[in-house]
């Protein structure tokens, strides 16, 4: 998959690639997000193992600025979109797209920027970790030394 470096450490080039590898992701995958027969559930599952992890692979390292923010909000709110379909309005009876805020509400996971930010958080704490520890994930592995517990 690999990363695109700069002379200027810039990393929009790194996000513009990154968007339109998820884009080329998305639009493989998209008869899947507007199918009858598969829950929103099962779609967001779909969202998040498949295309999420294109978009932001190697995002540890990036540091945003608010139009690089904006660009991955709507890739995310464009997928998000398909996935949940039009609303019927209540008092018009007209069908509509869903307001960003609407998309937060019924898309519980945290959105990709702030999973970015995160990464982010937790690549500064294992930067500033010594070398004699370990340094464990969520998963449990270790990324230093092993422990065994033995003293």
């Amino acid at each position: 998959m690999g990363t695109t470096l700069t002379n200027q450490n810039s990393i929009a080039e790194e996000i513009k690639s990154r968007l339109r590898s998820g884009n080329a992701c998305y639009h493989s995958e998209q008869n899947l997000s507007s199918s009858k027969l598969l829950s929103k559930n099962l779609k967001i599952r779909i969202y998040r193992t498949i295309i999420l992890p294109v978009v932001l692979y190697g995002c540890e390292t990036w540091s945003l600025t608010f139009q690089e923010e904006r660009k991955l909000r709507v890739f995310e709110n464009m997928v998000l979109r398909r996935i949940f379909g039009p609303r019927r309005d209540v008092i018009t009876g007209e069908w509509r797209r869903l307001h960003n805020e609407e998309l937060n509400d019924l898309y519980s996971s945290p959105n990709n920027v702030r999973v970015i930010k995160s990464r982010m958080r937790w690549a500064g704490h294992v930067a500033h970790m010594g070398e004699e520890r370990g340094v464990y994930s969520l998963a449990g592995e270790t990324g230093g030394k092993e422990t065994t517990g033995e003293t």
